[in-house]
């Protein structure tokens, strides 16, 4: 089974969190939530999430999958975490998936992660002359290579099903699509 880690920091985009678990789960996906402090985390609508655990205790589990909500400061909070930095470095250095949403892929470009990739973020969180190489798009979801980015609440349910596409193929993408009754 494919096993992500989705950690919170105080301020994070609740709709970006609460979609992207919910669909994971959806597909059968195990989801780990863990807050970077402790088990209750408030995002930046004031909604109180709790986690499954503390990042502490969820750090020395194996995962396929790092995801990262935006918000803020939910995004800055995340950035300024040196075990959220190197988690994704390692996660990278092992040939993982890292995937972030909003203002979260600016914490992807500090772990150097976005150096010469195609990547889109909400509007004026990423800085194409501060990171070497990197293309930003508008694109609702953007991937190169195992690095999956996204622009924002309303692209959330496109991020969350092009994870599930990258973790379990392309036919349990579609179904679990079908059973949501997106529009087509």
């Amino acid at each position: 089974m494919a096993r992500v880690l989705v950690p919170l920091a105080d301020g994070f985009e609740e709709i970006e969190a609460v979609t992207t678990v919910d669909i994971l789960r959806r597909a059968g996906i195990e989801v780990i939530v863990s807050g970077l402090s402790g088990t209750q985390v408030t995002g930046s609508h004031g909604i109180t999430i709790r986690a499954d655990r503390i990042l502490e205790d969820a750090l020395n589990e194996d995962y396929d999958m790092i995801v990262l909500p935006g918000g803020m400061p939910g995004a800055d909070n995340l950035e300024n975490d040196p075990r959220i930095i190197s988690m994704l470095r390692d996660m990278a250095e092992r040939g993982r998936f890292t995937a972030a949403i909003c203002a979260a892929p600016k914490v992807l470009a500090a772990a150097g992660l976005l150096d010469g990739k195609r990547a889109t973020s909400y509007p004026g969180f990423l800085d194409a002359t501060r990171t070497p190489g990197l293309t930003v798009t508008e694109a609702p979801v953007e991937q190169q290579d195992k690095v999956i980015t996204s622009r924002g609440p309303g692209t959330a349910m496109d991020f969350a099903l092009a994870l599930i596409e990258n973790l379990l193929g392309r036919a349990d993408r579609d179904s679990i699509e079908r059973a949501l009754q997106r529009p087509g």
